[in-house]
């Protein structure tokens, strides 16, 4: 496989960034055109950057198994959001990325071909985008996501994450029923679950966000919106999201002819 790291410079969020790229080797691409490939958009955490999946995960050797383009994307701390400050970081997502990938690599953003997912904070972003831009994912993935964000009005006033997380999304007393609220989310699509992507969701036991997750998981059920749920022992670590994004592969793609197997 090949790994391009690239800055380039986004109108939506007015700065460069990074963006990290997987591709197959010219020699596989010789059987399948860029072009006919399925691409992973994969969102990384809080605290990580467009290079965490390549570093820390084995993204690589499944993407080569599936013959996948993965893009890894860093948006800092952003929560995948578009802020009051004026950078766009989930329009940069689902939108301009996209059109990044189609005007440099001549990848059309088709959904059937497109997938995304993401670990805690990505988690939280490939489901945003998911919910909120359906017709543009076969499925997405969100691994130990904190998916219930109107519960960020807890968080005790001296805690330093209060005041960052009021930065990215405002008075957080306004999230709830809000564009930011996972639960708005399924409210909003409930009539229409048909044309959600195929859902995928899991957490660790042993994360402190599993009780959130379940939440979740629970009230997608009480929607009747299907979710392929996992869970098992596991902590907020990196252990646990390659289980995951190996496992998400698999569900969402073996009975689909992505493979290299299948493109020889």
């Amino acid at each position: 496989m090949t790994l391009l790291r690239l800055d380039h410079l986004s109108d939506g969020i007015k700065m460069t960034v990074p963006l990290n790229i997987i591709l197959p080797d010219p020699a596989e691409l010789k059987k399948t055109a860029l072009q006919e490939r399925t691409v992973l958009y994969l969102l990384h955490g809080l605290s990580d950057d467009a290079s965490a999946w390549q570093r820390f995960s084995s993204i690589e050797i499944y993407a080569r198994k599936y013959g996948l383009v993965v893009v890894m994307p860093s948006v800092g701390r952003s929560f995948y959001t578009d802020q009051a400050n004026g950078q766009r970081y989930f329009s940069y997502i689902v939108e301009e990325l996209p059109e990044y990938m189609q005007v440099v690599f001549a990848i059309q953003p088709r959904r059937e071909k497109t997938l995304i997912a993401g670990l805690s904070m990505g988690g939280y972003g490939a489901f945003k985008a998911a919910f909120l831009h359906s017709e543009k994912y076969f499925a997405a993935g969100s691994f130990s996501g904190p998916l219930m964000l109107n519960m960020l009005s807890l968080i005790p006033i001296e805690d330093p994450i209060r005041n960052e997380v009021t930065h990215l999304f405002g008075d957080l007393n306004n999230i709830p029923g809000s564009v930011h609220d996972p639960l708005a989310w399924l409210e909003k699509t409930k009539d229409s679950v048909e044309t959600l992507p195929r859902l995928y969701q899991a957490c660790g036991t042993e994360d402190d966000l599993y009780p959130a997750n379940v939440l979740f998981r629970d009230a997608c059920k009480k929607h009747g919106i299907p979710v392929n749920y996992g869970e098992g022992k596991g902590k907020h670590e990196w252990y646990y999201w390659d289980e995951q994004i190996k496992e998400f592969l698999a569900v969402m793609l073996d009975s689909q002819d992505v493979s290299e197997e299948n493109n020889e």
